[in-house]
């Protein structure tokens, strides 16, 4: 690493500083360093800022065509995530009315049909983390032998 106090190398870069008044003689020293380099160093040089130009270019189309597909993937899920909010909502609105439909429709004797109609008793279907073992097993009992009035 090693820098002058107007021009300096860095890297193998060579650059001059411009904060202030630029003075001749060093300004000539730069010209004739670059005049000394050897011509297979200037051709590298070259080449190497026109691969990296390149790949800057590649990297910002690269980047343009991630952020389309971003937002193309966005809109594709705020799409499904509304049809899937329609279609619950329609089931719910259905399931409301069936449930208002059936309350309606009370006949003594018919208990523990809507019991039945209400409670889950096939244990592997069920998405519920809690264990309902218990619960079935007094419902079922109740049904087979009901408490007396």
């Amino acid at each position: 690493f090693f820098t002058d106090a107007v021009s300096g190398v860095v890297n193998g870069d060579v650059y001059q500083e411009s904060n202030g008044p630029t003075n001749s003689p060093a300004a000539i020293s730069q010209v004739d360093r670059l005049q000394s380099e050897p011509e297979s160093i200037r051709k590298w040089r070259e080449e190497q800022k026109e691969r990296l130009e390149q790949l800057d270019a590649n990297s910002r189309k690269q980047e343009a065509e991630w952020k389309e597909k971003a937002i193309k993937e966005l809109e594709e899920w705020y799409a499904r995530q509304d049809e899937k909010l329609q279609k619950t909502k329609a089931s719910n609105r259905a399931a409301e009315e069936a449930f208002v439909n059936d309350a309606e429709d009370v006949f003594p004797g018919t208990e523990w049909e809507r019991v039945a109609q209400l409670c889950d008793f096939n244990p592997k279907s069920s998405k519920q983390a809690k264990d309902l073992s218990r619960m079935r097993s007094v419902l079922i009992s109740l049904k087979q032998a009901p408490l007396v009035r």
